[in-house]
């Protein structure tokens, strides 16, 4: 394992121009670590954005292979990370050795899988219209369309995920595989994890060739607005607070030329417990259900935090279940002593209002956050009362029981966006309340039948995304193959030679990529 140098990381060469330096804690502890790391000036922050600039025309020009080379080198690199630095990253996170050796694996495959992309080439979204010259009124001429990176990217790594929503996680790894370079603000929660991870982006660098530039890494505050406003930077991703996405939005829209933030921020993932299955295995889900909410300390973006059920004897039963399930769960330590003071001030917030009830749940003291369970009126949801829409980052949940149908549609209607909805039912379930999906389609980026939204999988089909707040932009996803949309634009080549046309758009289709051609798609040459 190579030495944390904590200096940031700029054109291929280190970096510690001020003299402020940030230390390194142990989550569980919060004694300081033997790490400190180099607070980066707006100098720097300059000298990184501009060396991504200067990467760009370079690097987005590539040849797919190559820039998939340069994946699959970073993948590679993540896997022979050894238990030295998985124990570092337990100790900044707090989080158990076998998450984050998990969390290692999904970070390799996710380059793997954006690195297949590149070599399958549908991401370029080819299209062809050829010229008729015959037409009237009017000839067409020929007309040809492909997507480019938008240019340099700036990326916030996440605190709940330091491997795979962090330094090379799945904002870097669509990024760098849409030709667009990356300058990455390490998370202050985990900076020597992210020191280790951008020297294996470097060696991956050096190894392939990539020009200087293609990866950059600062720590420190306040270098997020500097980042943002930097006229180099065309996109920025997320993954973070309401209150940080909604900043950064409006930084970014107030700049001379505005950009677009992706910014994953705030949902509460409502999961709807249909009658039947109720009846059937209520005392199951209650188990389940409080496992799904105490995975990881609640520290998920997919934690279950709203529980909807109708007005029964069979739903009391459930929560009275669940109740005793969180109630027996043992404290777990947080990411970071920030996180548990908000998640203290989240619980304080739902003891205060008169139209909650607290069920269950530990009482809340000492260094560790414990599990709690609360019931909130169901006029609120339909009220849209703010608090209860708020997301409390930790291990909780607020139950809603509704007295109907309509109220259930209501309720739902009053929601705002979400990442995920999950119903809970049987056959029968899903067919009367078939008329639920046409309604969640509209709030939410992923629904589940009969699981629990905690876990997503890194694949073509996922969508992690969905309608303000839980994404400051709903057309797309930070999980899965079409992430690398978000860093693409279009470009049309009208009447150019084929000596000059980009190889994905030439007659003999040297790539052999899936073409729409006159509105028709082939695979081959025209």
């Amino acid at each position: 394992m190579p030495e944390i140098l904590g200096h940031n990381f700029i054109a291929g060469q280190r970096s510690a121009a001020g003299s402020q330096r940030l230390q390194s804690l142990d989550a569980s502890t919060g004694e300081a670590l033997p790490y400190s790391f180099a607070q980066a000036t707006e100098g720097e922050v300059d000298q990184a954005a501009t060396a991504a600039a200067a990467a760009f025309s370079e690097f987005r020009q590539l040849a797919p292979a190559r820039r998939a080379e340069f994946l699959d080198a970073i993948a590679a690199e993540l896997d022979e990370l050894d238990d030295a630095f998985v124990a570092i990253v337990c100790r900044e996170t707090a989080l158990p050795s076998a998450r984050i050796q998990g969390e290692r694996g999904r970070t390799s495959g996710q380059m793997r899988l954006f690195a297949e992309v590149l070599r399958r080439g549908d991401f370029l979204g080819a299209r062809i219209d050829l010229a008729l010259p015959q037409r009237q009124p009017l000839p067409r001429t020929d007309l040809r369309q492909m997507r480019i990176g938008v240019g340099p990217v700036a990326v916030f790594g996440a605190s709940n995920f330091p491997l795979a929503f962090s330094t090379a996680g799945g904002d870097t790894a669509a990024a760098l595989a849409a030709g667009c370079p990356v300058v990455f603000k390490a998370h202050s929660g985990h900076m020597a994890t992210a020191d280790l991870v951008a020297c294996a982006i470097q060696r991956a660098a050096e190894r392939t060739g990539m020009p200087k530039g293609v990866f950059n890494m600062v720590f420190g505050g306040g270098v997020g607005e500097w980042l943002v406003k930097h006229p180099a930077i065309q996109a920025v991703g997320f993954t973070g607070s309401l209150k940080g996405g909604d900043a950064l939005c409006r930084m970014a829209a107030e700049r001379p030329q505005p950009i677009p933030v992706f910014a994953e921020m705030s949902s509460i993932n409502p999961v709807i417990i249909l009658p039947g299955a109720l009846a059937k295995r209520g005392e199951a889900i209650a188990r389940e259900l409080a496992g799904s909410v105490c995975l990881g300390a609640g520290q998920f973006c997919t934690n279950p935090g709203l529980v909807i059920g109708l007005q029964s004897p069979q739903y009391s039963q459930l929560l009275a279940a669940l109740g005793q399930h969180l109630q027996q769960q043992a404290g777990q330590t947080l990411l970071n002593a920030g996180g548990l003071r908000s998640y203290v001030a989240g619980l304080e917030h739902l003891h205060a209002h008169a139209g909650i009830q607290h069920l269950a749940g530990q009482t809340q003291a000492g260094g560790q956050a414990h599990a709690q369970l609360f019931k909130a009126d169901a006029r609120l949801l339909l009220a849209a009362e703010p608090l209860l829409q708020e997301e409390v980052f930790g291990p909780t949940t607020v139950a809603v029981e509704v007295q109907d149908d309509d109220q259930l549609r209501a309720a739902l209607r009053g929601l705002r966006g979400q990442l995920t909805a999950t119903l809970i039912g049987e056959p029968e379930d899903l067919q009367a309340y078939a008329w639920l999906v046409p309604l969640l389609e509209e709030k939410v980026g992923r629904i589940l039948l009969n699981g629990y939204p905690t876990g997503v999988e890194v694949c073509d089909a996922m969508v992690h995304g969905g309608p303000y707040p839980a994404t400051s932009d709903a057309r797309g996803t930070s999980v899965g193959s079409l992430a690398i949309d978000r860093f693409l634009r279009p470009v049309c080549y009208q009447n150019y030679p084929q000596a000059l046309l980009p190889e994905a758009l030439r007659d003999g289709n040297p790539l052999g990529l899936r073409r729409l051609v006159n509105g028709q798609w082939r695979g081959g040459a025209i």
